[in-house]
């Protein structure tokens, strides 16, 4: 697997995907606000990957600054879950590895706060929140496998697919959710081909999902996203699998702007449309996708390409970074407990509880 982020222990590489694939380069953080700067300039992406990081940029609190007391430390550490769970708002595997780490921190200074404060209890907190952001890392490599393992089974011999944006091991700790149901699939010999859309305006199902693709040596071809109906309509397509950044509790799920739309094309050709997600991007507290947030990047984002305006000057443009699929219009949502189906807040919370799952 490609090396998304390298811990050091007192330092975070994390690697630049905005250069890929043209050129591989590190970026190192030495604080959470150099990670939570990452993770908002898109330095690193992909809902799962920026969870993990923010678990490790959470560690890294209590390197930057060393404090004198339980008081200190505490400041010190809802500082930091407060400066990465602001870094981008829609994805909640982000808030999930900075809540968790954060509440497994503050367990730990209410049980010593009445203890006098020494440099080796603070190395035991230190050491104890070291532990648990790896924890979150390798229970992502875990469940992607599992996940993947459990997605694959729902592809026939001969399948094409069209995935979206890039939901591969560039977006998790391990082999990926969308992309990581592919090679499995594909290593049962069941994908014919994949047709990766472009994903305007990063570009990531170009640069990232085609990359990950071809090294694995799997069949694809890239399709600009206005592409979509055409090849739905003139070629065999036995599905359509997407990732996600935060699943609703009725099943209504957040990804990349643009699936929204392909889900509706799917429907309209009775093509099988499925959502991978590990369990941590279901959000139990948000009743359905119209309370999810939305990111609203810069307009300058879309209006120019690597630098080079490709809209005339002054001009306006929206740039909703992730769309809401309602969950009638998905298939089924493939997890590490099992695949939600069909889709329905009994499912999905089922599923989210450790439940039974199709």
């Amino acid at each position: 697997m490609i090396k998304k982020v390298i811990w050091k222990g007192n330092c975070l590489d994390i690697l630049d995907q905005r250069l890929l694939p043209g050129k591989i380069k590190f970026e190192k953080a030495k604080t959470p606000g150099q990670t939570a700067l990452a993770i908002k300039n898109m330095v690193t992406r992909g809902a799962p990957l920026i969870g993990c990081t923010a678990a490790y940029g959470y560690a890294l609190a209590l390197k930057e600054r060393k404090p004198a007391s339980w008081r200190e430390a505490q400041s010190v550490l809802e500082k930091a879950a407060r400066t990465l769970k602001a870094s981008r708002p829609t994805a909640v595997a982000l808030a999930y590895a900075v809540d968790r780490l954060h509440a497994n921190a503050s367990d730990f200074i209410s049980v010593n706060r009445a203890k006098p404060f020494t440099g080796q209890l603070l190395e035991k907190l230190a050491g104890r929140i070291d532990r648990e952001a790896q924890a979150v890392f390798d229970e992502d490599v875990r469940a992607n496998d599992r996940l993947a393992t459990i997605g694959a089974k729902l592809i026939k011999k001969g399948s094409n697919i069209i995935t979206v944006c890039n939901a591969g091991t560039l977006a998790t700790a391990g082999i990926g959710t969308a992309v990581g149901v592919i090679y499995k699939a594909h290593e049962q010999g069941n994908v014919s081909h994949v047709y990766s859309l472009e994903t305007r305006p990063y570009l990531q199902g170009a640069r990232l999902t085609m990359y990950e693709l071809m090294q694995n040596h799997v069949p694809c071809s890239l399709i600009t996203d206005n592409m979509a109906a055409h090849i739905m309509k003139t070629c065999p397509i036995g599905a359509v699998i997407a990732g996600a950044d935060r699943i609703a509790a009725n099943g209504d799920t957040a990804n990349k702007i643009g699936t929204y739309m392909l889900a509706i094309l799917a429907k309209h050709h009775k093509i099988p449309f499925y959502i991978a997600a590990p369990i941590p991007t279901i959000d139990p507290a948000i009743p359905n996708g119209d309370h999810i947030p939305i990111e609203e990047r810069s307009s300058a984002e879309v209006c120019e390409l690597k630098g080079i305006r490709i809209a005339p000057k002054g001009a306006h443009a929206r740039h909703p970074a992730f769309d809401v699929t309602p969950a009638e219009l998905i298939t089924g949502i493939i997890t590490e407990n099992g695949i939600i189906k069909p889709v329905n807040r009994k499912n999905t919370l089922k599923v989210y509880n450790n439940g039974v799952a199709k």
